[in-house]
């Protein structure tokens, strides 16, 4: 893998692991730069059934699928160097990432992944629920973007009462949760 920024350096403690995580052998904790190829090994999971159907050779597959992931990290830790990078894991093995920007006024959900096996078993929602209860404490919305043709995430965020808004782009959608008003 070609050398990639580290991640930023953190002055304050991540996000907490939510109790549901944490019930089945989960938590969060920091990425470090030692987490770079089994995040690279995540994206290229979250993108398998997309490239399935590319006719490229194996090695030309993997050639884009790493150049993209390290495309995405330059952009992350560029643009969102304030963000929490966290991974989640069980027993020591990475199983997704959960990167996360808390500043007021809305927290940005800036990605969250899971590897195709932990998916569909409520993690990204206890997640989701818990930034959304942080967020709500002070008084901030929730932001985040969708791939448009993800349709399992897009009825996960509605589920948890986020909404269409303005502001996306011909690949991905933005939605809001908004704070409750008291």
């Amino acid at each position: 893998m070609n050398a990639l920024p580290p991640f930023p350096a953190r002055d304050r403690p991540v996000a907490g692991t939510p109790a549901y995580l944490l019930d089945r052998g989960f938590r969060l904790r920091a990425a470090g730069d030692a987490d770079l190829p089994g995040l690279a090994a995540l994206y290229a999971d979250t993108r398998a059934e997309e490239m399935a159907g590319v006719p490229w050779p194996q090695v030309a597959k993997q050639g884009f699928l790493d150049q993209q992931f390290q495309l995405q990290h330059r952009h992350y830790v560029t643009h969102y160097a304030d963000a929490d990078f966290m991974v989640v894991e069980r027993e020591g093995r990475l199983c997704g990432r959960y990167y996360l920007q808390r500043t007021p006024p809305e927290h940005l959900v800036v990605d969250i992944s899971l590897l195709a096996t932990f998916r569909g078993q409520g993690l990204g929602a206890a997640m989701i629920r818990a930034t959304q209860a942080e967020a709500a404490a002070l008084g901030c919305g929730v932001g985040l973007h969708v791939v448009r043709n993800n349709t399992g995430a897009w009825r996960l965020y509605q589920r948890l009462g986020f909404e269409d808004c303005d502001g996306g782009t011909a690949t991905h959608q933005r939605m809001r949760w908004p704070p409750a008003l008291s």
